[in-house]
């Protein structure tokens, strides 16, 4: 059984076709001239029950499509999909029932109310018996440690409260499969890694099947078991995610600022790194996880250098694409 398929899913949009100069902006508001635009193409993906998929590509690759063909806001130009039984854009009202969204630019929550008064409104609308809503209500409240934050206006909320409410809210339901666009973008490192361990949790505790969209690869690491790529409207990858790690998430970055004790001194070479940047005191370098761990570098960088600050940070997930994209191109996959 799938929690999700499609078979040759494409979409097509006719959009208006400029033309160059003057003249021609009066030709193209008089009498426009149309294009067909491939925004998705032919995309074939199953993801099982239970299964934490992260959905990845460059802006404009064609994710935010899919996702809405998935959820029935969009219809297809052609091809088939199937979520959790259901053919999207034809039964889409019962589809809403049995899955959840979180959208990391888009809120849920009604901004001037507490979070206590959207869950309550949450329960109407998906017409929950009031004895399991308050039982699932409690629950979440407890396990994302809201109490401090649910009778405070989401206004007045930091990024990472509201964020851990919307999650919250998302899943009062007990939606089977739960769909994630960019849950961590713009929270700090520790917040990250909270609501990174509540998915997980959920997952683990509940079997939810969890769709991610991220430009974070930590998201990635951390919550999903594979990974599918797409480029250009079509799959480029589609790979478990400790095989991707092992051939193409095999750098770190480590950017650390020597204390001013050590005066004019320079960093050595370090098997497996390299400088990428140098200014005075602060250095960034590359890492190459195939040659050495990072436990390894900066156990010799503090062994010999005084640092007032040092963090490590994975690659970025668009230079992992394009890269991706290379490898393919050389081997003749890429479309």
């Amino acid at each position: 059984m799938f929690a999700l398929r499609t078979n040759g899913l494409t979409k097509t949009f006719r959009v208006k076709r400029k033309q160059p100069g003057l003249a021609g902006s009066f030709r193209s508001l008089l009498k426009p001239a149309w294009e067909e635009k491939e925004a998705v193409r032919g995309i074939d993906l199953s993801v099982a029950h239970g299964e934490t998929v992260a959905f990845l590509g460059p802006n404009g690759a064609g994710k935010s499509t899919t996702i809405k063909m998935l959820t029935g806001i969009l219809h297809p130009t052609s091809g088939d999909a199937e979520v959790l039984g259901i053919v999207p854009w034809k039964d889409r009202n019962r589809l809403a029932f049995r899955i959840g969204a979180v959208f990391g630019q888009k809120s849920q929550l009604w901004y001037h109310l507490p979070p206590m008064d959207t869950f309550d409104l949450i329960s109407r609308v998906y017409e929950m018996r009031r004895s399991d809503y308050l039982a699932r209500r409690d629950d979440l409240i407890d396990r994302f440690e809201l109490g401090p934050y649910l009778h405070t206006p989401v206004r007045k909320l930091s990024l990472g409260e509201r964020m851990r409410c919307e999650i919250a809210a998302s899943m009062l339901h007990r939606p089977q499969l739960l769909f994630l666009d960019e849950p961590t973008i713009g929270l700090d490192p520790v917040v990250k890694a909270r609501i990174r361990d509540l998915i997980r949790e959920r997952n683990r505790s509940e079997g939810t099947t969890v769709f991610l969209t991220s430009h974070d690869a930590g998201d990635v690491e951390s919550l999903c078991s594979r990974a599918v790529v797409i480029h250009h409207g079509g799959v480029l990858l589609d790979e478990p995610v400790e095989k991707v790690k092992r051939e193409v998430l095999s750098r770190k970055t480590v950017k650390l600022t020597l204390s001013e004790s050590n005066g004019a001194a320079r960093l050595p070479p370090i098997a497996g790194t390299r400088i990428v940047r140098a200014e005075g005191r602060r250095y960034q370098l590359s890492v190459d996880l195939k040659r050495t761990a990072i436990d390894e570098v900066l156990g010799q960088l503090i062994g010999r250098f005084g640092l007032e600050d040092v963090t490590v940070e994975d690659p970025d997930l668009e230079e992992i694409i394009k890269h991706i994209y290379g490898m393919k191109k050389e081997t003749g996959e890429a479309g």
